[in-house]
């Protein structure tokens, strides 16, 4: 099939058309923002089950939310392909970020029944409930229940109601007892492949529609508390305060430098509390997140250390208190070569072709790869632009990603 063919085009405009539908559905009137188990979450939920029973799925929600479909072999006990990726969001995201991939293997599968294809395996759909890690401030719960490793303090983590995660199950009607045999993989997954927008600039700037993921960088989360003395702004001298925002911000400083000196080494801090949040009062403590991320996970571990002597050095100076903590780390994780040469040549008897890329994003795919052989392919980010309300896709890569996803899937090999 030729690109900007008609055919190419309205399957391509249906799924672009199907992610907007989505993002409507949203918590936050006037942009989008689906949080792990939300009411907007839910209605995704019944609107993605309404797609996958059109297309002759089988279909569940299981227990830790995770909406699932399952395309069957006629073969009796045949092994099963995994296809997954989000559906929940940062706020006021863009409309494409995770869900382009649910989206995008769901028209997969229509476009197997049109052409009444027979696959020796079945294919299970699964559209991941949490990913981001907004709400719980724990990212991959949904992936991690998947490959059984969601342990019971996860289940306690709260929100910022101090609702916890099981809570938030029992509310929604699911049972978090029950997550080590609802949300388990099927025994016979052989093969996944995660399908999901490059967050980043690299193939806009070549031109490019996608490209094969070769792994997916290593990060570190750290929670960093620098704890000082509130105070009346008017009547405390400058050389008598222990500020514990003039501290945090000498070291926010420390982490943009520390990045800039230890190329590829990426840094943020990105969310900030100060208390107690007065105009007249000298803040006392300040809450700090930190994410670290770089290929070599020797260098990243090096950066986190240098960066908690860092924190300390800052808040010495002021008499405040400088603590830390790891909240999430994981290591980078390169997909199966097996499979990464299979997409890779997929894409090319697809026509675009595709390079190989490291991701500088997290993705489930990480979480699933140590289990099951996995693959992951990128979808081009016009402009980088991800995380945002602007996020967007070109109908030309998608189709792109569409035929490469249908030529990988009618070759895969078991």
């Amino acid at each position: 099939m030729t690109e900007g063919s008609p055919q190419s085009t309205s399957r391509a405009a249906k799924i672009i058309d199907r992610c907007r539908e989505l993002a409507c559905i949203t918590d936050v009137p006037g942009g989008t923002t689906r949080l792990f188990l939300s009411p907007a979450t839910r209605e995704a939920h019944t609107k993605l089950l309404g797609w996958m029973q059109q297309a002759q799925l089988e279909t569940r929600i299981d227990d830790i939310g995770n909406v699932r479909g399952i395309r069957r072999s006629a073969i009796a006990g045949a092994p099963t392909l995994l296809l997954f990726s989000h559906i929940d969001t940062v706020p006021n995201a863009g409309p494409f970020d995770g869900l382009l991939g649910v989206i995008l293997s769901l028209a997969a599968i229509e476009e197997l029944n049109d052409q009444h294809t027979i696959l020796p395996f079945n294919i299970e759909l699964i559209a991941l409930s949490e990913e981001e890690g907004i709400r719980f401030t724990f990212p991959f719960l949904s992936s991690l229940a998947l490959t059984g490793q969601l342990a019971p303090a996860h289940l306690t983590r709260t929100d910022a109601n101090s609702i916890t995660v099981a809570e938030a199950l029992r509310n929604v009607g699911l049972n978090p007892d029950r997550v080590p045999t609802s949300c388990a993989l099927l025994p016979n997954t052989f093969a996944a492949l995660e399908v999901h927008i490059e967050q980043g600039p690299v193939l806009d700037e070549a031109n490019e529609s996608i490209a094969v993921v070769r792994g997916i960088i290593g990060q570190s989360r750290l929670c960093f508390a620098f704890e000082g003395q509130a105070n009346h702004a008017g009547t405390t001298p400058m050389p008598l305060r222990h500020d514990a925002l003039a501290a945090a911000a000498e070291w926010i400083v420390a982490v943009e430098r520390c990045a800039a000196t230890h190329s590829p080494l990426v840094a943020t801090v990105g969310r900030l509390e100060v208390l107690p949040g007065g105009i007249n009062i000298v803040p006392g403590r300040v809450n700090a997140t930190l994410d670290l991320r770089h290929p070599d996970d020797r260098v990243r571990r090096e950066a986190v250390v240098i960066l908690q002597a860092a924190a300390q050095q800052a808040a010495a100076s002021r008499g405040v208190r400088a603590t830390s903590s790891l909240e999430s780390e994981q290591a980078t994780f390169p997909m199966n070569a097996v499979l990464t040469t299979q997409l890779q040549q997929a894409a090319h008897r697809a026509g675009p072709g595709a390079r190989a890329l490291f991701s500088g994003a997290g993705h489930d795919a990480m979480i699933l790869a140590p289990h099951v052989p996995t693959a992951m392919l990128f979808v081009r980010s016009p402009h980088g632009l991800s995380h945002h309300p602007d996020e967007t896709v070109r109908e030309a890569d998608v189709e792109a990603a569409l035929a490469t996803t249908l030529e990988f899937i009618r070759t895969l090999t078991l």
